[in-house]
């Protein structure tokens, strides 16, 4: 019987910290970039860094990065990811919270370039640790995503929206830049990445009920795992016994066996064989 326990809890272990290896090795622009929307009964999805049809990096610009300038005003940005210049560098002021002067632009998202006295002053507007991503029309979620990044300096707070629009035939844009408030910058581009892929529900399943027991379980799990890790190489507790709280999780099965069976005599009374103390008695 330990035996087989251990070999079903050694496939268990093994299962677990596979799933946790495949989370954890998640692409990072991928997972800033999914983004999922419920209508009624299809459901919206959009994997913006996920490659297409002749997009093999799906939004995400295969210079490393896109530009647009309107008037004096230059503004650099990535979706999804942080920007890589192979070539045209920024060459601009204060440059030093995205990537020093040596790699202007490579430690952040997006970078805007202003021409103050001359000089083209630069302030990060986006980094790739606060990017959210959000429907654009809800009555018409084939329109496309928004795609929000910010940046907190020392003297602004900062930010840029790109309006991603579906559009099937290919790339167009970014080519117009607004501003609004003191460092808030918006933008257009059209991709086929802005396109969902709908997927009809039909209402079935367990819903939030299931999605609670879902948390329920992964946090079971997790608390299993972590005690058994600690108690086996910490406490050198070997064997089953480095199983958390063994002794009550072996007596639980009795516990609610006896539980519902009083739980039974609680409701339905005494049986028809059964007669208590005080039943009153014929002679």
């Amino acid at each position: 019987m330990g035996t087989i326990f251990r070999c079903e809890f050694v496939k268990w272990l093994l299962g677990l910290l596979t799933i946790l290896y495949r989370v954890v090795s998640l692409d990072p622009a991928s997972a800033v970039c999914d983004f999922s929307f419920l209508d009624g009964n299809k459901l919206y999805n959009y994997t913006l860094a996920s490659p297409i049809r002749q997009f093999p990096h799906g939004v995400l610009s295969e210079d490393g990065f896109y530009k647009v300038a309107v008037n004096e005003t230059v503004l650099w940005f990535q979706l999804c990811d942080e920007m890589i210049f192979n070539h045209d560098p920024p060459g601009c002021v204060d440059c030093w919270d995205c990537g020093g002067p040596s790699r202007c632009g490579m430690g952040c998202s997006a970078l805007v370039a202003n021409n103050i006295g001359g000089y083209h002053v630069c302030t990060t507007v986006g980094r790739g640790s606060r990017i959210e991503t959000e429907i654009i029309d809800k009555k018409n979620p084939h329109f496309g995503v928004i795609v929000k990044m910010s940046s907190i300096g020392h003297k602004l707070n900062c930010s840029l929206s790109v309006s991603v629009l579906c559009n099937s035939n290919g790339v167009q844009g970014p080519y117009q830049l607004e501003k609004s408030g003191a460092c808030d910058y918006a933008t257009v581009l059209k991709h086929p990445s802005g396109c969902a892929s709908v997927v009809h529900v039909h209402g079935k399943g367990w819903g939030w009920f299931g999605t609670f027991l879902t948390i329920i379980f992964c946090l079971f799990g997790g608390y299993l795992l972590a005690g058994t890790i600690y108690r086996f190489f910490f406490l050198g507790v070997h064997g089953i016994d480095a199983i958390p709280n063994l002794d009550f999780w072996a007596s639980l099965p009795h516990r609610t066996h006896s539980f519902f069976v009083s739980l039974v005599r609680k409701f339905k009374g005494p049986s028809q064989g059964y007669r208590s103390s005080y039943s009153p008695v014929n002679f």
